[in-house]
């Protein structure tokens, strides 16, 4: 199905230059004459990032796709492995899902084309364990922030009541501190 560049939103999956891309930002710029849109493609297949400008009315091929639940597994060779709650194995290229598995969670959205597993998508927040930090302040309370680093080595800013072995959720796209769970 075609649609037009201003009816493209984030996380939608397009046929870009015959690459299978899921579309990361999208914003539009409105002129005297013409609105264009801006846009930053993932290819899922090699996880290059793309940037385009486009016009409102070019049109772009949107892909037909299905999410599931998935649980890692392991990794073979150059593929990770997958399964799904009724035991069906789904293999994924490992270039394509790196970032993802960074984040611990139990279960992933599969994202499939034709039966194919091709990506993997997070939860719109995950629970990690704060590694290093500095120590809390008496009467910090909650305002302001400081730097910390995570189970997974991604360094992130946290509220000044976090210490180190805390678990925090966290949103892994944007990487914002949520809260503090106990």
């Amino acid at each position: 199905m075609q649609v037009n560049a201003l009816d493209l939103r984030k996380g939608v999956l397009v046929d870009y230059q015959g690459r299978i891309c899921t579309v990361i930002h999208w914003n539009i710029w409105k002129s005297d004459r013409r609105s264009r849109v801006q846009m930053r493609v993932k290819d899922l297949l090699t996880g290059r990032v793309s940037e385009i400008t486009a016009q409102g009315d070019d049109r772009y091929d949107v892909l037909d796709n299905e999410t599931i639940d998935l649980e890692h597994s392991y990794r073979e060779g150059t593929d990770e492995v997958f399964y799904s709650p009724d035991g069906e194995e789904y293999r994924c290229a490992a270039v394509g899902v790196e970032e993802q598995l960074k984040w611990k969670c139990e279960r992933y959205k599969g994202l499939l084309i034709d039966g194919k597993l091709l990506t993997v998508q997070l939860p719109p927040s995950v629970v990690a364990t704060v590694v290093d930090t500095a120590p809390v302040m008496k009467g910090s309370g909650q305002t302001g922030t400081k730097d910390a680093v995570l189970d997974n080595g991604v360094k992130i800013r946290v509220g000044m009541i976090v210490s180190v072995g805390d678990k925090v959720r966290i949103d892994p796209e944007s990487l914002e501190y949520k809260e503090r769970v106990t």
